[in-house]
């Protein structure tokens, strides 16, 4: 039969080219892969494998090729979108075995490393997280988290305040120079960070003690003197004792710890500087948000590092840029469940977070974010708590002190509409004060005796020619609850329904309680106390008449300057108005007259006091924050509220801590 060939120049169809061409084998085996043989793709073993007696291996096999690319191809700019290259073929090689192994070892180069600017808001965006499934997004600023209205007081985000540049800052008022002072830390080792080459903490993993001298010296000026603070209300000493050996396997806890202890010591010492601690905080940042996007993650540990995070915050010296993890840390806390009623590191986290919205609350007359009703502090007096345990009543005192808080700054600012409604809520406020007033002293007939002053010396029984009693205390926590206390009290009689600061009654109230707290600040010398005693002694500092009182207080300021290098200006300026400094005739008028230096009137008072907060900076004596409203910064830390924090990095995790045992304490 003869075959009819295709004519010259005819076209063959393509499926006669397709069926023509041998078919690719896409299952064979790796055999003979590596033999360059056709498979036939015989189970269980091929034809051409067992013809040779060779075994017929299966599976999947990639080919890792390291392409090295100093410099990524060069794209125009636009002005709508920014292009970046991320290389992620060694995490998809390391999930083979020996895939990661096929690559030489990454050597990280300087100029890797970030330029952080410190003038530049840190931006929580995907282009840091390398996370390229969501979009770009700044966290919400205080600004935007503040009251309309309310933004007048505050200065610019850009605005440098030479005078307040460090009063957010945690203050030493030990009457001794700090440990690390620029005569006993030696010099930074050269080159600095802007020009080393500086290699980030490796992925989490086991590792030894710290071996580089940096992290060392960074993390001793941390538990030294940060976290000696910060363990001011916990018995076991989380921050100074025992999280710093977990942050050996958890790098996102350990350069939170280093940017604390680096920023301290940019504060104390003029030698270093703040780009190092900016280098650590935004690379525990960056993990922070990675892990929040993981929804097996350690919540407990997730949780901690933000409100380490939030105290970093608390110590810059602008912290309008860097009020990112106030809220976070706030809303983590809750998503844990810790409340007083907790105990170990969630007990630890819950009682630093609740003490700076106190003093901030204080400051700045807001109300509570997180009801005080809620936090679970057992209130009952008659159970006695473990003898040696003082810090359950310190609690006790702050949940009080919470409330008088509440109570101040609601105080109306306008009479009722008729005189019988007005009638009412006078005498509804004057049995809220007079509860509170039996709460506290209650309080202070309870408590056992260690938390009682163990000497008590009038001035003229001091060779210190101090103006104040020598009030000694013994106890870190005792140290903090009487500050607390007397604070308390100064704030009662500044609040009472019915009677003005000027009456008989409640100027002497005013006066011992503020000559004690004074007394107090005046002579401690544990550092551990300083961030409560800065702010109490600004409180009671303006009650004092006396002009000699007074300039002893500007002068505890002066040092608390000189040893710790926390510039306290402002506080001088608020201080002098308040007492009438700013005129001396009407001043020496006062003194002639004997009569007492001008205070401000009560409902002027409510939201002009004068202590040092650990937030943004203070507004100015003339436009102070409405009084009355709920904590702007932490109203919406919670992860239930539409708007809250960690916005486009936060997922839900599918395992929560268990429900910690409640103990007393």
């Amino acid at each position: 039969m003869a075959t009819t060939e295709p004519a010259l120049g005819a076209t063959v169809p393509e499926n006669t080219v397709a069926a023509a061409r041998p078919k690719r084998v896409r299952t064979g085996c790796l055999t003979c892969r590596e033999r360059h043989l056709k498979c036939d793709e015989g189970l269980p073993e091929c034809q051409n494998c067992r013809k040779s007696s060779r075994t017929c291996k299966r599976g999947v096999r990639l080919n890792f090729i390291d392409t090295q690319v100093k410099s990524p191809p060069i794209t125009p700019p636009t002005q709508e979108w920014d292009i970046t290259f991320q290389d992620e073929s060694r995490e998809i090689a390391s999930e083979y075995r020996g895939g990661l192994g096929r690559y030489a070892a990454l050597s990280q180069e300087a100029d890797d490393v970030p330029d952080v600017k410190e003038e530049a808001l840190y931006q929580f965006s995907n282009g840091v997280m390398n996370t390229p499934t969501l979009a770009p997004q700044q966290l919400p600023s205080l600004q935007q988290s503040l009251p309309a209205g309310d933004m007048e007081s505050y200065p610019a985000v850009s605005q440098r305040r030479p005078d307040a540049s460090r009063e957010q800052q945690i203050h030493s008022s030990s009457n001794t120079d700090s440990t690390f002072t620029s005569q006993t830390i030696p010099p930074p080792p050269l080159p600095t960070y802007s020009n080393s080459k500086q290699t980030l903490t490796p992925p989490s993993e086991d590792r030894g003690p710290l071996n580089s001298p940096e992290e060392l010296l960074f993390m001793q000026v941390f538990v030294e003197e940060v976290g000696l603070w910060m363990d001011s209300l916990d018995p076991y000493k989380h921050f100074s004792r025992l999280l710093p050996f977990d942050s050996l396997h958890e790098p996102m806890l350990l350069n939170a710890f280093l940017a604390c202890g680096a920023r301290h010591l940019a504060l104390v010492n003029p030698a270093y500087h703040e780009d190092k601690a900016l280098h650590y905080y935004d690379d525990a940042t960056t993990r922070l948000l990675e892990a929040l996007q993981n929804p097996n993650r350690n919540t407990v540990t997730c949780a901690t590092t933000a409100v380490i995070l939030n105290v970093y915050e608390i110590m810059s010296e602008r912290p309008l840029q860097r009020m990112n993890h106030i809220a976070g840390a706030r809303a983590l806390i809750k998503e844990c469940r810790w409340t007083a009623k907790s105990s170990g590191v969630g007990a630890a986290c819950f009682w630093i977070n609740v003490g700076m919205e106190l003093l901030s609350c204080i400051r700045f007359n807001w109300q509570i974010a997180w009801d005080p009703d809620l936090w679970g502090v057992d209130m009952d007096f008659s159970r006695e708590i473990e003898y040696g345990r003082e810090e359950g009543w310190t609690y006790r005192l702050m949940y009080i002190v919470a409330k008088i808080a509440n109570f101040r700054s609601s105080v109306p600012r306008q009479a009722e509409s008729t005189q019988h409604a007005e009638q009412v809520r006078l005498s509804n406020r004057f049995n809220d004060w007079n509860r509170l007033k039996e709460w506290i002293d209650s309080w202070n007939n309870n408590v056992p005796r260690t938390m009682h002053p163990m000497g008590y010396l009038q001035p003229h029984q001091t060779s210190s020619k101090s103006a104040f009693p020598e009030v000694w205390l013994i106890k870190r926590t005792t140290i903090v609850a009487r500050l607390f206390y007397h604070t308390g009290m100064c704030l009662l009689a500044q609040t009472h329904p019915l009677l003005s600061t000027r009456s008989p009654d409640m100027h002497e109230l005013q006066q011992s309680h503020a000559h004690d707290l004074c007394g107090i600040v005046a002579h401690v010398k544990d550092r551990g106390v300083a961030s409560v005693a800065i702010r109490s002694l600004a409180i009671a500092a303006e009650c004092l008449v006396s002009r000699r009182e007074q300039e002893e207080v500007l002068d505890i300021f002066d040092r608390i300057q000189k040893e710790t290098g926390w510039r306290t200006g402002f506080l001088h300026k608020e201080l002098k108005e308040k007492w009438g400094w700013n005129n001396e005739e009407q001043y020496q008028q006062q003194q002639q007259q004997n009569i007492p230096a001008p205070m401000l009137p009560l409902q002027s008072y409510q939201y002009q006091t004068s202590s040092l907060p650990p937030v943004p900076p203070p507004p100015s004596l003339k436009q102070g924050p409405r009084q009355g409203i709920i904590n702007p910064i932490l109203r919406s830390a919670d992860f239930s509220a539409p708007t809250h924090p960690y916005q486009n990095h936060y997922v839900a995790p599918l395992h929560l801590p268990p429900q910690p045992h409640y103990s007393q304490y």
